[in-house]
């Protein structure tokens, strides 16, 4: 194995990418700082309007030297960034930071992670992809303006993969859609992946603007379709696509409080961010809409009947392990 940039900037995707589209609006970031060789830390943006990758990480290193520094219980931004501007006392002069996205250069709900990398002074800040969004670039100049090295574009694919989804925000809408299958792609039958993959899809329904689901599988599995597992007042709005509206209102996704459920034969949102739910005839008939698939497979078996499955063509951008499944994000291969 070589450690080099690719290897460092390698464990700061993997780890932006345990969070992917639970940051939303905000893209998923990795970040690491390295000091000669030695990995202080691997850190990643975890939710909007909280600390971003760069400075957990610069958090973590600096505890790893200080672990009794009052730092430790400092969680909001503003003052993270402070703290460290007060106190870095050259501590990070030999540190490499690598970082999945551009530093931020602009002050919002969190400070511009930009100022604060010219505060401490690092060896060198390397970037795999620099930030499209206008509003928030201009860190790559501030650092060189600064005398800090700048090294951009390393491991650019693999960043570039991390980054879809945001890319497709940027655009204006991202849709897509949640599968859940069993080794031999069975999905009849109840619950079917962990309680950990249960829990992450909850917390993504936490995030999106809307949950689509067909009138098939709510006539069917009769859902609540809320977020129980990780927050009960928490439960998002429901487009229902059927071309009827003839639904039993005791299934109790219709009686969830603070939420809204409509009933449309078209596909066509005014939402941004947008999940759907269900089984392979959806995939299929919204095949040409969706932006990304997520795949959740189980181990376990079940009887299938593959007449419902249509040559469908993905590339893997990325896939890591939930419980005991496997998570598998695609785009379609075009």
């Amino acid at each position: 194995m070589v450690i080099d940039d690719d290897f460092y900037m390698s464990l700061a995707i993997q780890e932006a990418w345990n969070y992917q589209l639970l940051t939303y609006p905000n893209p998923a970031v990795g970040s690491v700082v390295v000091d000669n060789g030695q990995i202080l830390s691997i850190q990643a943006h975890k939710e909007a309007n909280t600390p971003h990758a760069e400075v957990l990480a610069l958090k973590e290193a600096y505890l790893k030297k200080n672990p009794k520094s009052k730092l430790a219980q400092i969680t909001d931004s503003f003052e993270i960034h402070k703290f460290l501007k007060e106190n870095h006392n050259g501590y990070f002069s030999n540190c490499d930071i690598y970082v999945t996205l551009e530093p931020c250069n602009h002050i919002g709900r969190t400070p511009a992670c930009s100022d604060l990398l010219v505060a401490i002074k690092p060896k060198r800040v390397i970037i795999s992809v620099v930030d499209p969004n206008i509003n928030a670039s201009g860190g790559i100049k501030k650092l060189q303006d600064n005398s800090i090295q700048v090294d951009i574009g390393v491991c650019k694919s693999k960043g570039e993969d991390l980054l879809y989804p945001f890319f497709k925000y940027l655009e204006g809408k991202f849709i897509f859609f949640k599968l859940a299958t069993r080794a031999n792609g069975s999905i009849d039958g109840g619950y079917i992946t962990s309680k950990e993959s249960l829990e992450y899809v909850h917390k993504i329904r936490t995030k999106i603007d809307l949950l689509a689901i067909g009138g098939n599988t709510v006539r069917c599995d009769r859902p609540t379709l809320d977020c129980r597992f990780v927050d009960k007042s928490k439960s998002p709005n429901i487009m229902i696509y059927s071309r009827n509206n003839n639904f039993d209102k005791n299934i109790p996704l219709f009686n969830v409080k603070n939420r809204k459920v409509y009933i449309s034969n078209k596909f066509d949102f005014n939402e941004n961010f947008i999940m759907v739910e269900g089984g392979y005839n959806l995939l299929n008939l919204l095949y040409d809409k969706i932006d990304m698939l997520l795949l959740f497979i189980s181990p376990n078996m079940k009887s299938l009947n593959n007449d419902e499955i249509r040559d469908m063509k993905y590339e893997i951008l990325h896939s890591q392990r939930v419980g005991s499944d496997q998570l598998i994000f695609l785009q379609k291969k075009l």
